[in-house]
């Protein structure tokens, strides 16, 4: 399979996701549903010690290696052969995810066509059933 040009040391600054003030509080209230905080006396909106943390832009990702997967890809959304086809030049840096509004039988298509272009696809499995199913 294909290997990309380089895979460079994905460093994130933080892990966890940020927690939203008095979500612990209330069920209603989702954990990791950020909302920043408002209120003119609030604890967390001023950064004090020991509060939830905020979100920040320091907390941003390298620009080398933003919204990289793991695998040292970028993704790139196809939705037909044509859109497969940009990708012809770029399959060391780009890996093609397949549409999910795509049908069983294009994808079938855009898997093999991909396989001859030498391109990676993240979800060549997804909506494949094999012949017994049939």
């Amino acid at each position: 399979m294909v290997s990309p040009i380089v895979k460079p040391r994905i460093v994130k600054k933080r892990t966890k996701k940020f927690t939203r003030h008095q979500s612990d509080r209330y069920a209603k209230l989702s954990k990791s549903s950020w909302r920043k905080p408002k209120g003119i006396d609030s604890r967390v909106r001023r950064r004090f010690k020991g509060q939830f943390l905020m979100p920040s832009i320091g907390y941003g990702s390298n620009k080398n290696t933003r919204h990289m997967m793991p695998d040292g890809f970028l993704k790139f959304v196809v939705h037909n052969v044509a859109e497969l086809e940009l990708l012809m030049m770029q399959n060391k840096r780009y890996a093609a995810e397949i549409a999910a509004d795509v049908s069983a039988k294009k994808r079938k298509v855009i898997v093999e066509r991909a396989q001859q272009l030498n391109i990676k696809v993240t979800n060549w499995q997804a909506k494949l059933r094999s012949e017994e199913d049939n």
